[in-house]
């Protein structure tokens, strides 16, 4: 009556084409070594936030920024080690992130994504925030 082999294979053929998105992206980012970044000679050793953090959470953050920037107007923030900074892409990120290609595209190419902060924001040009 049924044709319990064709169903079993159109079940499996249907559970590989849902899951392949998820796989085809674990298998093309988890190619290669991580790219390394460069700093500027005589950069600050320190970011922000700790290096760990800002590797996962740059984004989060830099959003949090925005919104406090434009909608309450506070221009301070005071990270995790008490130390405070002045909200400032230009000011506070550009000033050891100053080259786009070897710093935020290396890792945005890496990771086949594209922000959206050049939209807005201007591309720096090297060794000037």
């Amino acid at each position: 009556m049924y044709n319990k082999a064709l169903i079993a294979t159109l079940i499996v053929l249907f559970v590989a084409v849902i899951a392949f998105p998820f796989w085809y992206g674990k298998i093309v980012t988890g190619a290669g070594p991580a790219p390394k970044l460069e700093l500027p000679p005589g950069g600050q050793k320190q970011c922000v936030e700790a290096t760990e953090y800002m590797r996962k959470n740059h984004v989060d953050l830099l959003i949090r920024w925005r919104d406090w920037v434009v909608r309450d107007g506070d221009l301070d923030y005071i990270a995790s080690d008490g130390k405070q900074y002045t909200i400032s892409l230009t000011l506070t990120c550009l000033k050891c992130h100053s080259n786009k290609d070897k710093f935020c595209d290396r890792c945005h190419d890496y990771l086949r994504v594209s922000p959206r902060c050049w939209d807005c924001h201007n591309v720096p040009k090297e060794g000037s925030p």
